[in-house]
């Protein structure tokens, strides 16, 4: 009879925290531009990390991001999205979704910039459903890990913003709740 090897789970990414310097990167957001974060330096940047386009948690998280756009761009806030999808791939999302921001390739190397955010699931091959909320001197003030399978709305984003802004959250924990 065959012996049941129990086995470990991975470890957990280790999500960057609040306080860290969020690592600058240059992704691809279209076949013929690229975004770095550090464009943004200056004002407040809303990094969304997301596992795939097309998935329906997915769909429906950036659907919702897009319709609170507005409310996070009167708080002086940039979002970008970003999964390990193509260039291509995020092109027909955004135009199926008709989303107003950036989605942005974090393709080749394979989730680079997840890995340094601490946000990838080697697992999964994928970005985990991640978000941070990075002030304008690029410090992370807020981050957060959602379970895949959860779409963790917008709430904590803005709440994590309106304190950035209104300086009650210069020192807040991150993995709050949404």
């Amino acid at each position: 009879m065959a012996k049941l090897v129990p086995t470990t789970a991975p470890p957990a990414p280790s999500l960057l925290q609040p306080g860290t310097r969020a690592p600058n990167f240059t992704l691809r957001s279209t076949p013929d531009a690229t975004v770095s974060l550090s464009d943004f330096r200056g004002r407040p940047v809303i990094l969304a990390f997301y596992p795939a386009d097309w998935s329906p948690v997915c769909g429906d998280q950036m659907a919702l991001y897009n319709e609170v756009l507005d409310e996070f761009k009167e708080l002086g806030a940039e979002l970008l999205g970003i999964s390990v999808d193509g260039v291509w791939c995020h092109k027909a999302f955004a135009e199926a979704r008709k989303l107003r921001f950036p989605l942005l390739a974090d393709f080749e190397p394979k989730g680079a910039v997840s890995r340094a955010y601490g946000a990838y699931s080697a697992d999964y091959g994928t970005s985990e459903r991640a978000l941070f909320v990075i002030d304008a001197e690029g410090v992370i003030r807020w981050s957060y890990l959602s379970p895949a399978d959860v779409n963790p709305g917008a709430d904590g984003i803005l709440t994590a913003i309106e304190d950035l802004v209104s300086g009650a959250g210069a020192g807040a924990a991150g993995g709050a709740s949404p």
